[in-house]
């Protein structure tokens, strides 16, 4: 249950608040979309429409407490949900309502493509990423097939430390599952994601290892955060990681200095685009990928076996 006085904290930051333990927010790409000056990385490597996509988490709490998570970790770590779980079919509904009641400003802004706004009143993706681990919902491949209904396209990520959670999403697979994965050993992984459950290092490697099962029902994605000063070391490790999982994808991507991650971290552990690029190349180097595509504004990069058609997917 979210209480009163974090809703109202979460009001102020701009977030929908839906149901007992749902949020959604608008996203910076979906509003830069919507004024015609650039949509996200997701846009350029996938072909999902920013201005279309909504933000969400089914879950506000997490079981690690990551050191370079933008939120506040007092309000969401938690190794379990706590009772009183909404229905799948209610929180599609609920998401999407919040999702316009968040945009209806840009209606009267000048800069808002007209087409665009229309269009994104209604929404066809949905990232199930805000904040939290969506695993932690139980109902989560529930709330996959209630957006496949609407014809959503569905991006879920976790940090993978619940493979019983993951391997359930064979029954209901989303469009495109993604791992985080933010240190190349259990070492650094400690020190980095500080996980409040235990044998969590042990669940990641078990996740990791039903990825290329997956990925047959599935697109799977490794993301990588890289952190300098921190963790862009032994790239043979990273490469480690790609080769037991054999993900479709890579993405090596930045840390942002920025929510409360900055009381926790220096501006300096926040990487330029060309440093990510060059650390990339090397784990792809140990790895036998390639580097695919790029998206600098977000200071991220693309890493494949081999580019396909049908990489970037078309929508209505």
């Amino acid at each position: 249950m979210i209480t009163a006085d974090v809703q109202l904290i979460l009001k102020k930051q701009q977030y929908g608040v839906v149901g007992r333990h749902t949020r959604v927010k608008a996203c910076h790409w979906t509003k830069s979309d919507l004024k015609g000056e650039g949509g996200c990385y997701k846009s350029k490597f996938y072909g999902i429409n920013s201005h279309q996509c909504i933000q969400m988490t089914p879950t506000y709490v997490c079981n690690n407490a990551c050191v370079f998570c933008w939120r506040d970790l007092r309000y969401h770590t938690q190794p379990a949900m706590e009772s009183g779980i909404d229905e799948p079919a209610d929180i599609v509904e609920d998401t999407i309502d919040a999702q316009k009641k968040l945009l209806s400003g840009f209606g009267g802004n000048e800069k808002t493509s007209k087409e665009k706004y229309e269009r994104a009143m209604e929404p066809q993706h949905v990232a199930i990423s805000l904040d939290g681990e969506p695993t932690l919902y139980p109902k989560l491949p529930e709330l996959i097939n209630e957006y496949k209904k609407k014809n959503f396209s569905t991006f879920v990520v976790s940090n993978g430390l619940l493979p019983e959670r993951i391997e359930k999403l064979l029954d209901e697979p989303p469009t495109q599952l993604y791992i985080s994965v933010d240190a190349p050993n259990e070492e650094l992984f400690n020190i980095i994601d500080r996980p409040i459950i235990k044998n969590a290092w042990q669940g990641l490697t078990q996740t990791l290892t039903l990825l290329p099962k997956l990925k047959e029902k599935m697109r799977t994605v490794l993301r990588f955060t890289l952190i300098k000063g921190m963790n862009m070391v032994h790239p043979d490790q990273w490469a480690e990681i790609i080769k037991l999982s054999a993900p479709l994808f890579v993405e090596v991507k930045a840390y942002m200095w920025v929510g409360m991650s900055r009381e926790r971290l220096e501006q300096a552990n926040m990487p330029e685009h060309e440093e990510v690029k060059q650390f990339a190349l090397e784990i792809a180097n140990h790895a036998g990928y390639k580097l695919i595509d790029e998206h600098e504004p977000s200071r991220v990069v693309l890493l494949m076996k081999e580019d396909f058609e049908g990489r970037v997917m078309k929508f209505d």
